[in-house]
This record gives structure tokens, sequence and C-alpha cells, in this order.
């Protein structure tokens, strides 16, 4: 045989092995795992940018209406409980750290709520400008933290039916022994009961 035919040969066994390997899955659990990290540091974010807005807008209704210290003084302490719980990616398999960090955010939400509510109270307030260019960024958060969440729950079901179907969890058995499912946003007990409209 020529040596130059079994080169011939080796190399092109070599592409064809590698061909096969590129196309069969291997990279998918951990572009997959990547891709709902990096959704989560999307989460994270939104959420810190909440975080940061609420002190310009405590300050804001306070000159407005100081006696509603109470209401206040939940929106400051959610706040501080909020941002004091805080999930780093090594911890997303962990169920009961994600509802912890979902549970004190839920707490925050609901003290924005009753803030924003109290604004109905202090015509002054409502009409002015700061406070309205506050609330409409906190609502514009709101919905960035809503779609973030979205994308995270989407990238984090595609990542883990990656870990349960096949070809992938022959990759996991193999390869990505560590690769365990991530956990899901779940909703709240509080968003299971239907909204009071209050006329």
């Amino acid at each position: 045989m020529r040596p130059w035919l079994t080169r011939t040969g080796t190399v092109l066994a070599s592409v064809l092995v590698l061909l096969t390997v590129a196309s069969c899955g291997y990279n998918t659990i951990p572009t997959l795992e990547e891709q709902a990290k990096a959704r989560w540091a999307d989460v994270q974010n939104n959420y810190q940018r909440r975080a940061d807005l609420i002190p310009n807008l405590v300050a804001t209704v306070q000159g407005y209406a100081k006696q509603e210290k109470d209401v206040l003084t939940a929106v400051v302490e959610a706040r501080a409980k909020a941002t004091q719980i805080k999930i780093d990616v090594s911890q997303l398999t962990d169920p009961a750290k994600l509802k912890q960090f979902q549970d004190v955010q839920n707490q925050l939400s609901g003290a924005l709520g009753r803030l924003l509510a109290v604004s109905e109270n202090y015509p002054d307030l409502k009409s002015n400008q700061n406070f309205l260019a506050l609330q409409s960024q906190l609502e514009g958060t709101e919905n960035r933290i809503a779609v973030a969440r979205r994308d995270y729950i989407e990238a984090v079901r595609a990542y883990n039916t990656e870990l349960r179907t096949f070809p992938g969890v022959l990759w996991a058995m193999i390869f990505f022994r560590s690769a365990k499912p991530m956990a899901e946003f779940t909703a709240g007990d509080e968003a299971q009961k239907p909204p009071q409209v209050k006329f």
C-alpha cells in the first residue's frame, strides 16, 4: 500500500470522527448550561436595578407623605432583605435557595405595590415629575424582571430537558456527571389568588 494513501485515509478518518463528535451533541449540555447561567445573570441585574431605584422612590414619596411612615418602612425593610439574599450560579440547582430568593423578591414586590397604592391619596405626589418618572422606571423594571424570569425559565427548561433526553442523557452520564438539573421559578401563593378590585 502506498504511504500517501494511508496518510490520506488517516486524515479523512480523523476529519470524519471530528465531524461526528461535533454534530452528535457533546457540546449541547455545556452550551445550554451557560445560556441558563447568562439568563440568571440578567434576572439578577434587573432585580438590582429595581433595588437601586427604590431609595429615590421612597425619598420622593417621603417628601409628600410623611404620615405614611409604616408603608415606607416596610419598603425599606423589604429592600434590605431582598439585597441580602444572593444566589450565584453554583446554587441554581438548589430549589430551596431559589425559593428563598424568590420569596424575598415577592415581599419587596408586595411592599412596592402598597407604596404605589398610597400615592393615590396624594394628588400633589401623583403630579410630581420625579415621582412619575420613578414610577415609570419601576414599572419598566418590573416588566424587564418578568421577561428575564421568562427567559431564564425557558433556558432552564431546555437545559433540564437535555439532561433527561437522548442523546443528552448519555453525555450527562459519561462526560458531565456533575451536571444537575437547575431549579425553576414557581408562582408564589399570592399569585394563585385573584386580585381584589376596589372602587
